[in-house]
């Protein structure tokens, strides 16, 4: 019980932060520019800090071998979250509209917005090498499988997949870039100047809070008022918080990964939905509401899921 209370308490905290950025909106003190601004300096400033900070301080050279076989393990448990949020699509018959938009939040994780803070609370500042290598393979099966999905349920044509595109958005993306460039300093036994490494966790510090008072205005953007449990919705949270767990904690357990790095990926594979999912609906002429409300509902259901896992982690 000791530790269902803490994880309560770690979610209390966090819905805290985020009901910052809810009343934000309310209050007019945020707008979609500062969203704008907020989103753009968590993903190409501060998350790029925290994970050349975190790596360094938590990972060596000799660790890396280690490290690309748990990114394997996560890489493995997402493919076969994918295949079932296939079939559990199947029998529900959503509108073309819905379908892709509804395997997408399935087997996709929020794993920066939501999921580094909630990690970061839940085990401390060692947790952010696992984040990384979690995030990494989530983002490749976001930036190919999840926007050939949300695509196909388009009705209007996007900027269309190529896989020299897909590379180039891969490994673009400044968070990937950052921990690329961690991995070869670590290959080459290289550290960076104390000033820099200072810096860098000043802002990495700075990622918790803003990400959860986005993530709250994001809410009020869509408005509580607005929230109705859609045909599909009790399947994708059933999937999200409960099945995509299970499925990591096995394929953990087949790679043999263990302790620490097996509780934060558990942990990242249970949280709500990726909110870019949101953003490519609107992009292809998706049912964006749909995606919205999920990952509103998914993310609110969370915070009460998570200390249930954190009991059963023990």
């Amino acid at each position: 019980m000791e530790g269902f209370f803490n994880a309560l308490s770690a979610s209390l905290v966090l819905l805290l932060l985020m009901s910052v950025g809810y009343f934000m909106g309310r209050l007019g003190w945020m707008t979609a520019a500062e969203k704008k601004f907020l989103g753009k300096y968590i993903i190409n400033i501060a998350v790029p800090c925290s994970c050349v900070t975190g790596i360094l301080k938590n990972l060596d050279h000799d660790s890396l071998l280690q490290a690309g076989v748990m990114v394997l393990s996560a890489l493995t448990g997402i493919l076969v979250t994918l295949l079932v949020s296939l079939l559990a699509a199947k029998p529900l018959r959503l509108p073309r509209e819905r379908w892709g938009v509804f395997v997408a939040m399935c087997f996709l994780s929020n794993t920066l917005f939501i999921g580094l803070p909630v990690s970061t609370q839940l085990f401390g500042e060692a947790c952010t090498p696992y984040v990384m290598m979690y995030y990494l393979a989530n983002t490749t099966f976001l930036q190919s499988v999840g926007i050939l999905l949300v695509e196909h349920s388009g009705t209007r044509a996007g900027i269309r997949t190529t896989p020299l595109g897909f590379v180039r958005d891969l490994f673009s993306k400044p968070p990937i870039v950052a921990v690329l460039f961690t991995v070869l300093l670590l290959l080459l036994d290289l550290e960076l100047p104390g000033p820099i490494m200072t810096c860098g966790s000043y802002i990495s510090n700075s990622v918790s809070p803003l990400a959860l008072i986005y993530c709250g205005f994001i809410v009020y953007e869509l408005g509580l008022k607005n929230l109705r449990i859609m045909q599909g919705m009790p399947v994708m949270l059933v999937m999200r918080l409960a099945v995509a767990p299970a499925i990591c904690w096995t394929f953990c357990h087949l790679f043999g990964v263990t302790g620490l790095a097996r509780d934060v990926f558990l942990v990242e594979s249970a949280l709500p939905v990726v909110s870019q999912v949101t953003v490519l609906a609107g992009n292809y002429g998706a049912d964006d509401k749909y995606a919205a409300t999920g990952a509103v509902l998914s993310t609110l259901c969370s915070f009460l899921s998570i200390p249930v896992l954190m009991v059963i982690l023990g």
